[in-house]
């Protein structure tokens, strides 16, 4: 479960929610986790963080003491105003884990405690995350059902068995295709972020014209204690790279896809990685890279906590502090003698030494300079996560590729969903699709070029 501490480390910058049910289809078996959920909140709320900390598990309370608890809760109720009450709870299991949302109303907004609690109800992971009623999905106007079928039975390879999705077009084929590719987190195959389901978007977008779209579970996701099953040697490859190549064999021996009209598209960390991905595939079609990071994820990860420190124009002396405390960890993390010998399974910002040493090498600029296939860049105007600088350095690096298609929407952010003003992580939680100018630009790009 050391996935889910890293939440210790990007409190602001995690905004991954999942479906829930609420509190009155709880199931069997949920009235002790529900329980022990409010009472910890209440722990909180009361400012008793020792008796709160107990609540952990052995993995937990080593990320997590009592005296960082106290600091996470403080800087919440300095960005969202004094804690008011709790509110509903909704509930939901993952694997071993059972989850329990407990709403939590401060002065300025509301957000949602996710606790989740191991077999024995020990807290194995926390989370707080914009608040969000539960609610279907919606299917944005630019989709018809009735120009494709979806398929959602199938099993991504077989070592790493990841719940798989086909958005088939009708008709005979064949069909261009597309893999998607997520970014960080444990993502699940929709890219779920609050009401948000952009990969959704995009399969049923571009499968309403006339493209096949391949989307899975994360690995990270279905297997949360991956770090240690692979006893520290997980790396950017067994996170994303295996997967996206194992979808483009997958859609290889299905009759109606064009077996040479295979796109990868990456978004985010899955854009970072696309020049690796084409690297391992040279019989790729093309590939797509949307907010994809050129940039080291460490200078993001330092660019991200200094622009939502100062959204509202100033950083603490508390805000300064973790910057602080950020950049004693990214100088770790940059040090080859430090990862040499730290521990395979020690956690730096989420991932174990393995994972960092291996980006330390990564140079995806350079390593795109010697691709000539089709390329398509896109890139939101108002992302605060990857942003035109990583765009421009695409640019520079593609420009001997003839082939080389750039895209840039002023008013999209990092989902590519419009907006207006400063983006910020709270706009995550609200609803909204894919634009569909993105939606007809990968269309129009695919047909005109394969």
């Amino acid at each position: 479960m050391r996935a889910l501490i890293n939440s210790v480390l990007a409190l602001f910058l995690i905004l991954v929610t999942m479906q829930a049910q609420p509190e009155s289809k709880a199931q069997p078996g949920w009235e002790q986790p529900i329980k022990l959920g409010r009472q910890f909140v209440t722990l909180l709320e009361k400012s008793r963080f020792d008796s709160a900390y107990s609540f952990f598990d052995a993995k937990m309370k080593e990320a997590l003491p009592a005296e960082k608890l106290k600091g996470i809760w403080q800087s919440l109720q300095s960005q969202t105003g004094a804690f008011k009450k709790q509110g509903s709870v909704r509930t939901e299991t993952f694997q071993q884990y059972r989850i329990v949302y407990v709403t939590c109303e401060f002065e300025k907004s509301a957000l949602d405690a996710k606790i989740v609690f191991d077999a024995q109800n020990k807290i194995a992971g926390l989370f707080f995350v914009p608040h969000q009623e539960p609610k279907s999905y919606e299917a944005p106007d630019y989709v018809d059902p009735n120009k494709f079928v979806e398929i959602d039975t199938l099993k991504l390879h077989t070592t790493w068995a990841l719940p798989t999705s086909l958005s088939l077009p009708n008709g005979e084929g064949p069909f261009p295709a597309v893999v998607l590719v997520h970014g960080s987190g444990p993502n699940d195959r929709d890219e779920t972020i609050g009401p948000n389901k952009p990969f959704r978007d995009l399969a049923w977008g571009l499968a309403s014209n006339g493209i096949a779209v391949l989307r899975y579970e994360k690995r990270t996701r279905v297997f949360p204690n991956i770090v240690d099953s692979l006893k520290g040697h997980f790396t950017i490859i067994e996170e994303t790279v295996e997967d996206a190549l194992a979808g483009v064999s997958f859609l290889r021996q299905i009759a109606e896809i064009d077996p040479e009209r295979i796109i990868v598209l990456g978004h985010s960390l899955g854009g970072y990685a696309i020049p690796r991905i084409a690297r391992y595939y040279p019989r790729l079609a093309g590939v797509i890279i949307m907010a994809g990071s050129a940039r080291p994820l460490t200078e993001l990860i330092q660019e991200q906590y200094q622009y939502i420190f100062n959204l509202d124009g100033k950083i603490s002396a508390d805000e300064q502090k973790k910057m602080q405390q950020l950049d004693s960890l990214i100088a770790k993390i940059k040090s080859p003698e430090f990862l040499q010998s730290a521990s395979p399974t020690e956690i730096i910002l989420g991932a174990p030494p393995a994972y960092w040493k291996d980006l330390n090498s990564y140079d995806p600029l350079k390593m795109i300079e010697r691709l000539k296939k089709p390329v398509l860049v896109l890139q939101g105007g108002r992302d605060y996560q990857v942003t035109s600088k990583d765009f421009e350095l695409w640019k520079e690096h593609l420009k001997a590729n003839p082939k080389a298609t750039f895209k840039f929407y002023p008013d999209l952010n990092h989902l590519f969903i419009k907006g207006e003003g400063r983006s910020t992580p709270a706009e995550y939680g609200l609803p909204g699709h894919v634009d569909r100018q993105v939606i007809d630009d990968i269309a129009n790009w695919v047909h005109n070029n394969f």
